[in-house]
């Protein structure tokens, strides 16, 4: 059964730091591009960042570009979103997506969605 699971979602304060990780099974993600979308409350899903599985080209949407980074660690058939510098625009459900063929910021382009993980950042 294929499956992408989400975790490291919580509460966290403006300025501060959290690492969102996206754990496959029923597949190897070595040969897939990997995203994160969110989508906020009333606000339409947004790809935020994503990993090429050629080689390892990522990109990030510019209103998170400087404060997440994304990547992937394919031992553990694991890809990580390290997000820092938090503001309260980011707080939203975060997904994990992946694709065999598609690399991009295109909802429909990923085969494979997370349920999420919710990240809110409020002092």
């Amino acid at each position: 059964q294929v499956q992408l699971v989400e975790s490291g979602g919580g509460l966290v304060q403006p300025g501060g730091s959290l690492r969102l990780s996206c754990a496959a099974s029923g597949f190897t993600l070595d040969y897939y591009a990997i995203g994160w979308f969110r989508q906020a409350p009333g606000k339409e899903r947004e790809g935020v960042s994503c990993i090429s599985s050629s080689d390892n080209s990522t990109y990030y949407a510019d209103s998170v570009k400087g404060r997440f980074t994304i990547s992937r660690d394919n031992a553990k058939n694991t890809v990580y979103l390290q997000m820092s510098k938090l503001k309260p625009e980011d707080t939203a459900v975060y997904y994990c997506v992946a694709s065999e063929h598609y690399y991009g910021t295109y909802r429909g382009g990923y085969d494979y969605w997370g349920q999420g993980t919710l990240v809110t950042v409020s002092s």
